[in-house]
């Protein structure tokens, strides 16, 4: 009987010992359970400014967050975060587009409310006096938005360039009439700064605002020559001629006629007495001509020389003709008073000045 008390007893404790065990062992989980879930599970309030969102995540990461929440827009930037009492708060803020247009070119920015000179410096620009922009840049932007926005600059360039030099006339006596005589001027150097006004990079308009003249221009010359020849007359000219003008011919420098109607060039030969008057019936000597009257007619004064300047006839009248006209209509015949002054003469081009 006593054994068998003591079979039951054991029997007893070693039930007891493993339910104690059993129950230590789900306390212990139960405490390691709670303390872990304690631990991983986050609280995290979102805020978009007007409503707030409640989460409970086992999540650490943000972004990851922020996309489980029901949000009513998934453009979004965040703008601020942090932790009280435990709880991770995140501010957000709704984007919208913005379009700033410049010129030609538009430039699309996703931006949260904004003033028209936040969202200009986003771009990158810096609304300054002298800037165009529509709105005005403290007009605050809440939804999609157009903005005209023209980036006006002034900018400054300095450089050297040349003064052309001019050109002036001048007469002078100290040359002949006739002659000019150019000079060359010297330009002049300059020191000249232009500002370039640019609108959204594109310059658009260019002033001269200073000029230094560094060195003066020296103009050119063309000087004309008023001087004129010394002339002289007919009565100081050794000429084959015996005749004698009404009044003495003046001559130009080179020996011709100052004044005269008209100047042609022929083909002469010298003749000499034949024992009969001219055709005009006047007697022949030096100075009266023969010619084809259709060309010169009788009468004709003129003064004639060699082309090539060594014989000078000097005055002389149409007065008679030959039979030259027949195979040279337009020569002419000259008479000279010696038949070897004809030889010497022979045949050559002459300059007939008609007077």
């Amino acid at each position: 009987m006593l054994k068998t008390m003591k079979n039951v007893v054991s029997r007893v404790r070693k039930i007891i010992t493993g339910r104690v065990i059993t129950v230590f062992a789900l306390c212990v989980a139960l405490v390691c359970a709670t303390l872990f879930l304690g631990i991983s599970v986050n609280t995290v309030k979102i805020s978009d400014g007007q409503n707030v969102y409640s989460i409970r995540t086992l999540s650490t990461d943000i972004n990851a967050i922020l996309k489980s929440a029901n949000l009513k827009s998934p453009d979004y930037k965040i703008i601020g975060t942090s932790i009280k009492d435990g709880v991770k708060n995140i501010d957000i803020a709704y984007t919208f587009p913005v379009y700033l247009i410049m010129g030609e070119e538009t430039i699309e920015l996703s931006v949260t409310e904004s003033t028209v000179r936040e969202i200009v410096e986003l771009a990158g620009f810096v609304i300054d006096d002298y800037d165009m922009v529509e709105p005005s840049a403290d007009t605050v932007i809440t939804e999609t938005a157009y903005i005209d926005y023209s980036d006006i600059n002034y900018t400054y360039a300095t450089r050297q360039e040349a003064i052309p030099c001019g050109m002036d006339t001048i007469y002078s006596n100290k040359y002949m009439t006739g002659t000019n005589t150019v000079v060359n001027g010297t330009d002049g150097l300059k020191e000249v700064t232009y500002s370039y006004k640019s609108v959204n990079g594109v310059i658009v308009e260019t002033e001269l605002t200073n000029t230094v003249t560094l060195t003066e221009a020296v103009n050119g010359q063309t000087i004309i020559g008023t001087k004129k020849p010394a002339v002289k007359t007919s009565s100081s000219v050794n000429a084959v001629s015996t005749l004698v003008p009404p009044s003495p011919i003046q001559l130009d420098a080179n020996g011709n006629p100052v004044n005269y109607k008209k100047h042609i060039t022929v083909q002469a030969t010298g003749y000499t007495y034949t024992g009969n008057n001219c055709s005009t019936g006047v007697a022949p000597q030096p100075g009266y001509i023969a010619v084809n009257p259709k060309y010169i007619p009788y009468g004709t004064k003129m003064y004639i020389k060699s082309s090539d300047g060594t014989c000078i006839y000097g005055y002389a009248v149409a007065a008679d003709t030959g039979g030259f006209i027949k195979s040279r209509p337009t020569n002419v015949d000259l008479f000279f008073s010696t038949r070897s002054a004809c030889v010497n003469f022979g045949r050559r081009n002459v300059e007939i000045y008609i007077l």
